[in-house]
Formats: C-alpha cells, sequence, structure tokens
C-alpha cells in the first residue's frame, strides 16, 4: 500500500481507511524529521513498519476527540509551511476555528504563549528525494 499523501501531492493527509475506525495521519515517504516531531508536539502518536513512518490520532480518546485533535492540528501545519488535507468526515469546523484564534493569539503575544510558534518549513525540508 502507497502513502495517500504521496498520492496526492500533500504534505499530510488526515484520513480514515476503509472499514477502520482509526485515523491515520500520513505524512509521505520520505517526511522531514522537522514534520514527524511537529506530529508528534501536536499530539499524534508515531508509528513505525518495516521502511513506513506514519501518526495516529490516540485510539482512547472518544471519537469527537479524535475529529477535534485532528482539525485542531490543521491551522499549525498550514502556518508552517505544510500542505494539509483532512477527509470532510474529520473536520470539526468550531474546532478549526477556536485553533485559528488560538494561533493568532499566540503570534499575537508569543512570550504569554509559554513556546513560540513553529518556524516555517523551508522548501528544502518538505522536498521528497
Amino acid at each position: 500500500m502507497g502513502s495517500l499523501a504521496d498520492q496526492t501531492g500533500n504534505d499530510v493527509e488526515i484520513h480514515r481507511r476503509p472499514l477502520n475506525d482509526t485515523i491515520y495521519v500520513d505524512s509521505g515517504s520520505a517526511p522531514a524529521e522537522t514534520l514527524l516531531t511537529l506530529l508528534d508536539h501536536l499530539g499524534f502518536e508515531r508509528r513505525t513498519a518495516a521502511i513506513y513512518v506514519w501518526h495516529e490520532v490516540p485510539k482512547h480518546l472518544p471519537e469527537m476527540e479524535q475529529k477535534k485533535l485532528a482539525t485542531r492540528a490543521i491551522p499549525t501545519l498550514l502556518t508552517a509551511g505544510y500542505r494539509v488535507n483532512i477527509h470532510p468526515d474529520l473536520f470539526d469546523e468550531a474546532t478549526y476555528r477556536n485553533a485559528v484564534a488560538q494561533l493568532r493569539t499566540q503570534r499575537a503575544t508569543p512570550t504569554a504563549a509559554g513556546t513560540p510558534a513553529p518556524a516555517p518549513a523551508t522548501h528544502a525540508a518538505r522536498s521528497r528525494a
């Protein structure tokens, strides 16, 4: 099975596979470590098997919280310069709007947020050799 992110040309694809309740976060066949680390930081669980690396939304969360975690990550990933797609069934608009507002507040007062916002990804960091 190939990488959905590679097939679509996006840096991150958030989706479910058919007949599976797990929410997958696919970052392609050769993701930069900076992207993988950012996904870790956003609350996704990193998985590996053979040569594949992917993330999943933690399964112990209730379904709505899983969708919120996936949606909440989008503004941070976009701000960092990544191309992101989420399946419409997993997207929660209210959560997205709140995440955007929170990100704007953090950027306006970076010292109040406690941690600096992630640096934008460079073209070299996103390329897939």
